[in-house]
This record gives structure tokens, C-alpha cells and sequence, in this order.
């Protein structure tokens, strides 16, 4: 059983910095493949960035440059470092795990970003 549980939101001002954590419990793979996702009001959940277990990392455009995915070196804990925050960031952020045909979900942390 697999257990995700994000931590990191808040309320920032544009232009801020703020990083998610996402700390993982269960068994580890080598097909897992870590991911963030956000869902901003009244929006579909949309990707935002990916981590295989060998390292390998992808972004969307929208945050391409702004945001970094990394992981501890036990890959149990996953990071999203989010900077020059924007309004249009705000949203609820999800991390994921995605090993073959099963996918796990975390509970969401908010990101509020306003002046």
C-alpha cells in the first residue's frame, strides 16, 4: 500500500518562492514514476512536472524554468521548488505516483499566490 502526503503550501505574493514536499510510504519501484499535478478552481487537474526513478525530468511549458522536481537520494520524499510565483499558479497541488497500470493520489496542499 502506497501512501502520499504533500506538505509546503500557503499564501505567498507574486514573485515568491515556496516549495511542495511529498513524502511517500510503501513499497518502492523501479518503474514508479513521480509527478505533481494542480487543479485551480472551477479547471481541470493539469500536469505539472515529472520524475522517473531514474531521474529523468519533464515540465510543463507553464512552469518550465520556474519550477524544479528533485527527490531525496531514498526516493521517499519527492520536492517541487517553485519560484517567481505567479497568480495564475494558485491552485490545489497533488503529487502522484504512477507505477504501471496503478496510479496513487495525495491528499493536495493549497499554493494561494496574491498581493
Amino acid at each position: 500500500q502506497v501512501e502520499l502526503v504533500e506538505s509546503g503550501g500557503g499564501l505567498v505574493q507574486p514573485g515568491e518562492s515556496l516549495r511542495l514536499s511529498c513524502a511517500r510510504s510503501g513499497s518502492i519501484s523501479t518503474i514508479d514514476v513521480m509527478a505533481w499535478y494542480r487543479q485551480a478552481p472551477g479547471k481541470q487537474r493539469e500536469w505539472v512536472a515529472t520524475i522517473t526513478s531514474g531521474g529523468n525530468t519533464n515540465y510543463a511549458d507553464s512552469t518550465k524554468g520556474r519550477f524544479t522536481i528533485s527527490r531525496d537520494s531514498a526516493k521517499r520524499t519527492v520536492f517541487l521548488q517553485m519560484n517567481s510565483l505567479k497568480a495564475e499558479d494558485t491552485a490545489v497541488y497533488y503529487c502522484n505516483l504512477h507505477r504501471g497500470r496503478f496510479d496513487a493520489w495525495g491528499q493536495g496542499t493549497q499554493v494561494t499566490v496574491s498581493s
